[in-house]
């Protein structure tokens, strides 16, 4: 005989009315229970409300003796005996009592998640989560979500400002529906969209010898001490890249991690920056046209590829695509 025709014929050790024993009951692997008695959560409830399988049946639109065998079910699973019964009516022991207050906040959580899960869905007044690059905040996003809601007023949004690659695993985690990121990202795992470019200028001090000039090539700032914003973020590698085409290697006299606060480094007189147009001029800088090479950085949309959108998500990616060439302000 095979050991699996022996472990099909072995007893199993079983408690009053043929439930299983506690040590039994105990054996079952972690996680379990929930898969095991959740079905059947609902229908004890309404045995339990209702103090009769008959009209508990009714409610919840079974037939009796279904009603009647799951909740025999429920208590062989568990070990324990949760109604007493009395002919056609039932009560609860103690130890159903205790269990039915679980159960009761149990349903009543799922129930909530249900609703919360089906309103971020709703079509007309649901959820978009989206991230974006900090410097696309003052003016982009706003502008968007204001152009967008025209024709969805209700829709709510989650916002989540980030450098990107900490908002491509958020994406990836699930936390984001979309994010604006640059550069566009390279991934197989997810689908991103070029939606439009950004020019890059080189930013100096006020007093600063070349402030005088509305134009200059990249190389000609080979010598001077950069602050740029730490490794891992896009306007760095961008940085470095550009650098790199011009013929040298940027000398990073500061890190930080954020573009105004780079600006406000800059008319300190503590070095020279490449960023993107800020959304109020700074005073103490003069922001320089680079000429050589094309000092530009593309802005994408980004989302993970095979995860379905709710109405609104794909309501919102389908404008942000149409805004291709028109993305950004001015």
């Amino acid at each position: 005989m095979s050991s699996n025709s022996k472990e099909k014929d072995m007893p199993v050790t079983r408690g009053a009315r043929g439930a299983p024993a506690p040590e039994a009951a105990a054996g079952l692997a972690a996680g379990s229970w929930a898969a095991l008695l959740a079905p059947r959560l609902a229908q004890f409830a309404g045995v339990a409300r209702h103090e009769h399988v008959t009209r508990a049946a009714e409610e919840l639109a079974v037939p009796q003796p279904t009603l009647s065998r799951a909740v025999v079910r429920l208590e062989r699973d568990l070990g324990v005996t949760l109604l007493a019964r009395h002919g056609r009516t039932v009560s609860l022991t103690p130890a159903g009592r205790a269990f039915l207050r679980s159960v009761e906040r149990a349903l009543a959580e799922v129930e909530r998640a249900a609703e919360a899960v089906r309103a971020d869905a709703d079509p007309s007044a649901g959820k978009v989560a989206f991230g974006f690059l900090h410097t696309l905040g003052p003016e982009t996003v706003p502008g968007l979500i204001r152009a967008f809601r025209a024709d969805h007023p209700r829709v709510r949004f989650t916002l989540v400002q980030n450098y990107g690659e900490a908002m491509l695993e958020r994406l990836r985690a699930g936390d984001l529906d979309l994010c604006l990121t640059a550069p566009v990202p390279e991934a197989p795992d997810l689908v991103a969209r070029r939606l439009d470019e950004q020019r890059l200028r080189l930013v100096v001090p006020d007093d600063h010898r070349l402030a005088s000039r509305k134009r200059i090539r990249l190389a000609e700032a080979a010598e001077e001490a950069f602050v740029t914003l730490e490794p891992g973020y896009g306007l760095r590698r961008i940085t470095d890249d550009l650098c790199a085409a011009a013929g040298f290697r940027p000398r990073v006299a500061f890190e930080g991690e954020e573009a105004e606060t780079l600006r406000g480094l800059v008319a300190a007189g503590l070095g020279v920056a490449l960023l993107p147009p800020p959304a109020v001029p700074r005073p103490g800088v003069a922001e320089l046209t680079v000429t050589a090479p094309r000092a530009v950085r593309e802005i994408g949309v980004a989302w993970l590829d095979g995860h379905p959108d709710t109405p609104p998500v794909a309501a919102f990616k389908r404008f942000l695509l149409s805004r291709r060439g028109r993305l950004l302000p001015g």
